[in-house]
């Protein structure tokens, strides 16, 4: 059995991840996955990642997965959980001490080619079924951008094992851009699956199977 710890994107609940939690308790996994303080004008990534270790508790030994945003919120619990493995889907790869508002111009991804979408349906859940994706819109919060503009405090990537995967038809982050900021950042290729920006929603299975192939990669997993 693995614990994995399951990090949201912005403006959303820990209810993203539960098809995901499903397919993996069904494997005989542990899972949690805490709603991040997202509405909360004087939460910063800190904050974010206070929340996680509190809800991660006394269990050992986990796999760190985070989607979108999640990513600079991720590194900053692994230590603190000593976590044997960190998994960044369709992520943001923040360098140290970087703010989350200064990202995206840090990244050259108004350079990137990219589509226009007139709506969240279009550009976040076009590979959602309808019913799950309305379901998404209305769970989602408003994301606080109050905290978003302070440096974070990392200061240096962890030493856990790190895997990006990358979504082939992701309208946020087109791959290309991915690839490169992986690289950059991280200097590892990034892996990649099939779907749009959630792929938790859209190919719950098949993340399921990708995560659990990693931590059986890692040594995590023992087979019986």
């Amino acid at each position: 059995m693995a614990t994995f710890v399951l990090i949201h994107g912005a403006g959303d609940v820990g209810w993203y991840w539960h098809l995901v939690i499903a397919e993996l308790r069904a494997r005989g996994h542990d899972s949690v996955a805490p709603d991040l303080p997202c509405e909360d004008d004087s939460a910063g990534l800190s904050e974010y990642a206070d929340t996680v270790v509190e809800a991660v508790g006394d269990r050992s030994d986990p796999v760190v997965v985070a989607q979108s945003l999640g990513g600079f919120i991720a590194p900053l619990v692994c230590d603190r959980v000593r976590a044997k493995l960190l998994v960044l889907v369709a992520p943001m790869i923040p360098a140290p001490s970087e703010t989350p508002a200064d990202y995206w111009a840090h990244t050259g991804y108004g350079e990137e080619e990219k589509g226009r979408y007139g709506n969240a349906v279009d550009l976040f859940y076009q590979d959602v079924p309808p019913e799950l994706a309305a379901e998404a819109l209305r769970r989602g919060r408003d994301q606080s951008e109050a905290g978003l503009g302070e440096p974070s405090p990392l200061r240096a990537w962890p030493e856990t094992p790190t895997r990006v995967l990358i979504c082939r038809d992701d309208r946020l982050f087109p791959p290309r851009y991915l690839r490169r900021v992986t690289m950059e950042h991280l200097g590892i290729v990034a892996d990649e699956i099939d779907g749009g920006h959630t792929p938790a929603l859209s190919r719950p299975r098949e993340l399921a199977d990708r995560l659990e192939a990693y931590a059986r990669e890692q040594g995590l997993l023992v087979e019986s």
